[in-house]
């Protein structure tokens, strides 16, 4: 580092403090300085020294190149993303000025993308209720807007998870880092032992025993699922502290949710994935077999990789069973799912169990016009014995059609033909195409017509009015 050079690292220092779970008084301590100016070096109003900054590196074992990497640039591409919202299309914002301002006052940034991310929130909260506005307690919809309303994608968890991935490199395998790091022996025992268990830490004999029929990419995660728990506790815990939830339920189903984001960041770390999907076109069987994960594994992963600065294609993710019920849902694509009610039968999704692990995709245009890629397929969970219960369910994941290009799965044919886009609705009660065939309940607004003298060939007739 040349000695005439001023180093600012307010917002990698205030990350590193967070990530570690300090207060400003806790490092000033650490670091024997005062907590103001912890303060002024957070809000870029002071640079570090270089006394301070060795002292940062040895207190808390980082590496220099942590404090002037990425910090002010994500927070700038941060920033810039946001402000592409249409609620401030018609306010000039200049590229030069929105840098300036994460740069010299990245108080003022964080102030305002805490501010964006909560208006997200009420957002899609005012969607999910009723007529007359008010909101049943609902752990699971809350759980996915706190998801949502950050397009599922955590950077600080993927760089404190990419750090780890990085030590659990200098091991043989995750189990070799667990008994190296936190002298915890992995094993694999009968279905019998674990009782109805598939993971469980037993802390008394210094062991995690995992269910024995769960296949190798199931034992992967729930190994880093495991390591999640143990090391990006606190990362996870401030995550989680800047959502805002009505019932315990919906923040312990947001928290299960991020340690299954970190468990599938520190397999798939986010740089290297980024680089791989680019390679392979996100052929999503190929990466699955490239990072010895499940196809529903990288499919969620997927849908993560919206890190500013390094996004991939937005991509919108769900899973249901055949009965069409939806037991995870994740939208970074911008579809509208039916948030009541079922969705379209003409849509591939639901008829994929009749090609069991077979990929099938579709071309899919809504009401409105916007058109999108979908491309669906079967997954298994349980099984691993003979009589052993399975479920068979059915996920989709799909982007918007300006992104199809870039995935495998449209090399022949990037632009479909208007015979190969399927006309959907997001439900049948919101969907006014009359002449559906398809349709189980008529749209809202719409008045039937008798069928006392002529029956139309859609379930449904209705009048012009």
């Amino acid at each position: 580092m040349p000695s005439d050079r001023r180093l600012y690292v307010g917002p990698s220092l205030r990350r590193i403090r967070r990530e570690r779970g300090l207060t400003q008084s806790d490092m000033a301590a650490d670091l024997d300085i005062s907590p103001s100016y912890i303060a002024l070096l957070e809000r870029n109003h002071r640079p570090l020294s270089a006394e301070v900054l060795l002292r940062l590196a040895q207190t808390y074992s980082i590496d220099l190149s942590t404090l002037s990497g990425d910090g002010p640039a994500d927070d700038r591409a941060r920033l810039q993303s946001a402000l592409k919202d249409p609620i401030f299309a018609d306010i000039d914002l200049p590229s030069l000025e929105t840098a300036d301002v994460a740069t010299n006052f990245p108080g003022v940034v964080e102030a305002f993308l805490r501010l964006y991310t909560t208006y997200q929130e009420e957002h899609l909260a005012l969607a999910d209720r009723g007529v007359d506005g008010v909101e049943a307690a609902d752990p699971v919809a809350e759980a996915r807007r706190f998801l949502a309303a950050r397009r599922n994608s955590f950077p600080s968890l993927d760089h404190a998870a990419e750090r780890l991935a990085q030590s659990i490199g200098e091991h043989d395998s995750l189990a070799a880092y667990l008994k190296a790091k936190h002298d915890l022996r992995v094993r694999r025992v009968p279905p019998k032992v674990m009782v109805g268990s598939t993971r469980r830490l037993d802390y008394h004999r210094r062991q995690i025993l995992l269910d024995d029929e769960l296949d190798h990419a199931s034992q992967t995660f729930q190994l880093a699922l495991q390591l999640a728990y143990l090391e990006l506790r606190q990362q996870i815990a401030a995550v989680l502290k800047e959502g805002v939830f009505a019932t315990e339920n919906g923040e312990r189903l947001a928290h299960r949710a991020l340690a299954g984001y970190s468990a599938a960041a520190i397999l798939m770390p986010y740089s290297a994935f980024a680089r791989a999907v680019e390679a392979r076109r996100y052929d999503i069987e190929a990466l699955a077999r490239q990072f010895g994960a499940s196809f529903e594994q990288v499919a969620h992963r997927l849908t993560t990789l919206q890190k500013p600065g390094q996004e991939g294609v937005p991509f919108f993710f769900i899973r249901v069973d055949a009965a069409g019920n939806v037991s995870k849902r994740l939208d970074g694509a911008g579809f509208p799912f039916a948030r009541h009610g079922g969705g379209c039968p003409l849509w591939n999704l639901h008829q994929a169990f009749r090609t069991p692990r077979q990929i099938v995709t579709q071309w899919l245009e809504l009401p409105d016009g916007q058109r999108f890629f979908s491309i669906a397929r079967t997954v298994t969970a349980g099984g691993g014995g003979f009589g052993r219960p399975r479920v068979e369910r059915a996920i989709a994941l799909g982007c918007a059609a300006e992104h199809a290009g870039r995935l495998i799965y449209t090399q022949h044919r990037p632009e479909p033909t208007a015979d190969e886009v399927t006309p959907i609705g997001v439900t049948c009660r919101l969907c006014h195409r009359t002449d559906c065939t398809a349709r189980s309940a008529p749209p809202i607004g719409r008045q039937i017509l008798p069928d006392d003298n002529r029956r139309t060939s859609a379930p449904f007739g209705f009048s012009d009015s």
